[in-house]
């Protein structure tokens, strides 16, 4: 199958080491002609280009750019597909993602590998990111059967455990698990560089140890994805982000009052929730 994939990040390029190292034909576009160089000899594409015509003649294409550019680039990859052609994202946000694309194109399928590391660009592309991962995919009414069958055996391939939902649905979801804590791991570490004390702050900087490294994490990522999620999911992310203060209100509560039976309680509740959340818990 020829394959196209637009945006050779972290993403791209790892779709397209999986791809390529199961015999399909991928090629590869991107804004910078640097990057087009370095994704041939590193395997992730057998051609590339910074221009779209490159895409013509694929079978499927994987828009894999940034939220804000996904629906102008489908918008100026039309004119070089068949009306065959299958187009995919790997958006993290789909309501808004859909809703622009479904439109102007009928074989589009939405969705979300949930992969990724706190660095960004092709330099950090990896083989099996997506091995074992949950991957969204968000048809709707419109989107034809034989197109949601045909981007299901393709991500199948990569490991992955599918998930079908609403895109409204999805970006309600992703708001608390993903969303959410790239904006609490960043204040996380706002509110520690906030320190008064000089001494202090150099202090806890030589503590930091697995527990900072773990919650603050997705704080230090690309910012220009927080951004995007912030402004692609904003109605969901303030939701949760209210749910959340809430939340902290009350510990904080518990912990002034120093009801500590109380603050045990929630401790309790929250460590029996945790696996739940679809997590290897070592």
């Amino acid at each position: 199958m020829n394959i196209g994939i637009v945006g050779l990040g972290l993403i791209g390029g790892s779709l397209g080491l999986d791809l390529r190292a199961q015999g399909h034909k991928v090629l590869g576009v991107s804004r910078r002609e640097e990057t087009c160089q370095q994704a041939i000899p590193l395997g992730v594409v057998d051609d590339a280009s910074v221009d779209l015509n490159i895409l013509a003649g694929t079978d499927v294409v994987f828009i894999c750019t940034p939220i804000a550019a996904i629906a102008p680039t489908v918008e100026q990859l039309i004119p070089y597909l068949t009306p065959e052609t299958i187009i995919t994202d790997a958006g993290s946000v789909k309501a808004p993602v859909v809703e622009a694309i479904a439109p102007l194109w009928q074989n589009f399928v939405g969705g979300h590998p949930m992969a990724g590391k706190s660095e960004s660009g092709l330099e950090v592309a990896q083989a099996q990111l997506f091995a074992g991962k949950p991957y969204v995919l968000t048809p709707v009414e419109t989107t034809p059967l034989k197109a949601v069958k045909t981007v299901e055996e393709i991500v199948n391939s990569l490991g992955v455990k599918i998930s079908y939902c609403r895109p409204e649905d999805h970006d309600r979801a992703v708001a608390w698990i993903s969303h959410l804590p790239v904006m609490v791991s960043g204040s996380l570490i706002a509110a520690c560089m906030g320190e008064s004390d000089p001494n202090v702050l150099e202090l806890a900087q030589k503590l930091a140890s697995s527990g900072f490294r773990d919650t603050s994490r997705v704080g230090g990522g690309n910012p220009e994805l927080g951004l995007m999620m912030a402004r692609y999911n904003q109605e969901a992310l303030v939701r949760s982000l209210h749910q959340y203060r809430q939340t902290l209100d009350q510990l904080i509560l518990k912990i002034e009052q120093a009801d500590w039976s109380s603050l045990e309680e929630h401790l309790k509740k929250t460590k029996q929730a945790r696996p739940k959340f679809n997590l290897k818990i070592k």
